[in-house]
C-alpha cells in the first residue's frame, strides 16, 4: 500500500487522514476510527449518555467513572497550573475538557499508527493536525494557516518534520472560548493563535490558553519553549515567535 485517505465525521468536526508509504493495513485505520468514536460518545457535553455529561448531572461520581476520563481531569489539572490557570476545564461554569480532548485523540489515533507501521502521516482533526516523520518525496509537511477574515485565503504556511499545529479563534466557532479568569468570551485582542511543535495536544492547550490571554500571549509565549506562534490580530496585523516550525508568509504583513 502506498497511500490510504479517508475523512471521517466525528466530535462535531471532520476528521482526515493522509497514511503515506510505506503505509499500514486498513484494519489499523478502523481501529483509530473506532477509539475516535469511543472517545467521543465518553467525552462529549453534547450526549446525555456520556460520562463527562453524567458527571455534570451528578449521576456519577469521579470515584465511579472510567480510568481514562479520571486520568484526562487529572491532567487537565496540570495544564491550569502549567499555564498559569489560562487553560480550565470550568471556565464557562461546567465541567467541559474538550479544549483536552480533541487534541488527545489525534494524539492518539496518530500513535496508533505509527504503532502498526506507519512512518509518514498527517492527521486533521478540524484544523488541528499532527504529522509523523516526512513525505515520502523526502520534503517537509506543510500546513497552511486560515486567515481569520477569510477562511478561503491562507494567511501563513507552517513547514516541517513531524511537526503538530493547533489554531484557536472566533473564525469558525464564533466566540467559544471563555477567559477562565473573567468568565466571559475571550474576543478582541487577537483573531487566531496558531501554536506548533511536536505534539497536537499541547499545540491544541496552548492555542486554547493563548488565545484566553489576548493582550499578554505575546510576552508570556516569548518565554515558552519546544513551541513557535503565528498570531493574527484584529487589525491584519500578525507576530511570531520561532520554534520547530518554518513559518512562510502568506497574504497578511507580518511586523
Amino acid at each position: 500500500m502506498t497511500q490510504l485517505r479517508h475523512v471521517e465525521q466525528c466530535m462535531g468536526t471532520v476528521f482526515s487522514f493522509d497514511i503515506r508509504e510505506p503505509g499500514v493495513d486498513p484494519s489499523a485505520l478502523r481501529d483509530a476510527l473506532v477509539l475516535l468514536h469511543r472517545l467521543d460518545a465518553m467525552f462529549s457535553t453534547y450526549r446525555d449518555d456520556s460520562e463527562i455529561s453524567r458527571l455534570n448531572r451528578d449521576e456519577l461520581s469521579l470515584e465511579d467513572a472510567s480510568a481514562e476520563l479520571r486520568y484526562v481531569l487529572a491532567e487537565c489539572e496540570r495544564w491550569r497550573l502549567l499555564t498559569d490557570g489560562w487553560f480550565s476545564v470550568r471556565a464557562g461554569g461546567a465541567l467541559d475538557p474538550s479544549g483536552y480532548v480533541k487534541g488527545w485523540a489525534i494524539q492518539r489515533v496518530s500513535d496508533l499508527l505509527s504503532d502498526a507501521g506507519s512512518a509518514s502521516h498527517c492527521i486533521n482533526g478540524g484544523g488541528d493536525v499532527q504529522t509523523v516523520g516526512t513525505r515520502p518525496d523526502g520534503e517537509p509537511w506543510r500546513v497552511g494557516v486560515a486567515d481569520p477574515r477569510d477562511r478561503s485565503s491562507v494567511v501563513a504556511t507552517l513547514v516541517g518534520n513531524g511537526i503538530a499545529i493547533a489554531t484557536s479563534g472566533t473564525a469558525e466557532r464564533g466566540s467559544h472560548i471563555i477567559d477562565p479568569h473573567t468568565g466571559q468570551p475571550a474576543t478582541g485582542t487577537l483573531l487566531s493563535l496558531t501554536v506548533s511543535g511536536n505534539s497536537v495536544l499541547e499545540c491544541d492547550i496552548y492555542a486554547t490558553a493563548g488565545f484566553a490571554m489576548g493582550a499578554g500571549a505575546r510576552e508570556w509565549f516569548a518565554r515558552a519553549e519546544g513551541i513557535s506562534v503565528f498570531a493574527v490580530e484584529p487589525d491584519g496585523s500578525t507576530w511570531s515567535t520561532r520554534g520547530s516550525a518554518r513559518v512562510e508568509p502568506g497574504q497578511l504583513p507580518a511586523r
